[in-house]
């Protein structure tokens, strides 16, 4: 996911149904998700001297993480059956790559555009984790670290007959800020090009909305990272995966450019695919086809 460059059977009571199947609620109402989580507890990660001795002293000084996160993304990210709590396979990850450096951490709801600032401007969060795809332009602005693989993959209804590759003239529902707008636009631009009508695109500010969009009938299909769209599809009722997934890049953990805590951050991750709990943690959720071997700071894209 990410910004500029960039992750659910009446109308009115279906989407409410399936924003609580897929626990998947920006605004903190209770969700109903956990129930369906996967039930294993995180693996318990034991703290690397030799790591935590490379934390800069400012984040050593109250052992705490303060983390930006957009908790409408699952299984990625999204809040618990409390409404408050944010759980998912990222928050897991990021969790034991946190406690190898022998830290907390605070998890903190945010909208997905505001949290690269919050980190790189406001200072309001040390670290962003909320499945930013590595871009270019997203590294013109912030250090960032692999630590996964995911592509874009469309949903729409059952029996739908769109067409990722031709779907001019249709409703659209995409997540605002996220890698997914600007490939949605072009394909729009390639429809009037075409002499064709424009694709109608709608941004809503979580991936939740998006989802219930597509179920309520009001929007035609909408596409998301891989890994949502599959949760989406096997959570909500009467949804389908359509095409193939395509454009693959890393998601990468943000820190102020040039911060230290890049290279913590990437060995932190290397012991943890190290000792096994890196895999455990992909496989408990079921998106280990994403997991990588190299975590970089700030790779190539």
């Amino acid at each position: 996911m990410i910004s500029a460059d960039a992750r659910r059977r009446g109308l009115a009571v279906g989407a409410a149904l399936v924003i609580g199947a897929l626990g998947l609620t920006a605004c903190g109402e209770k969700t109903e998700d956990s129930a369906e989580s996967p039930a294993k507890t995180a693996p318990t990660v034991s703290a690397d001297s030799a790591l935590a001795a490379q934390v800069p002293e400012d984040i050593k000084a109250d052992g705490v993480i303060k983390i930006g996160v957009d908790s409408s993304y699952a299984p990625n990210e999204y809040l618990d059956a409390d409404g408050k709590t944010v759980v998912g396979w990222d928050v897991e990850l990021f969790d034991a790559v946190a406690a190898k450096l022998g830290l907390k951490t605070e998890w903190v709801t945010s909208n997905f555009d505001d949290i690269v600032p919050g980190v790189t401007t406001s200072g309001k969060y040390e670290t962003g984790v909320s499945s930013f795809t590595i871009n270019p332009e997203r590294l013109k602005q912030a250090t960032m670290v692999s630590y996964f693989n995911a592509g874009t993959q469309w949903f729409a209804k059952e029996g739908a007959t769109i067409d990722p590759d031709d779907a001019c003239g249709k409703k659209i529902a995409v997540q605002k800020a996220t890698v997914q707008v600007p490939d949605i636009e072009k394909r729009s631009k390639d429809c009037t090009d075409a002499g064709k009508p424009a694709i109608q695109i709608s941004q809503y500010q979580g991936q939740d909305q998006a989802t219930s969009a597509v179920v309520s009938g009001k929007e035609d299909a909408s596409l998301a990272d891989s890994p949502i769209a599959a949760y989406a599809v096997k959570k909500a009722p009467g949804l389908a995966l359509l095409g193939d997934i395509y454009d693959a890049a890393p998601y990468g953990y943000v820190v102020k450019k040039d911060s230290p805590l890049g290279q913590v951050y990437a060995d932190a991750l290397k012991a943890v695919i190290a000792d096994g709990t890196y895999t455990q943690i992909l496989e408990k959720w079921g998106v280990q086809a994403g997991g990588i071997t190299d975590p970089t700071v700030d790779p190539a894209s």
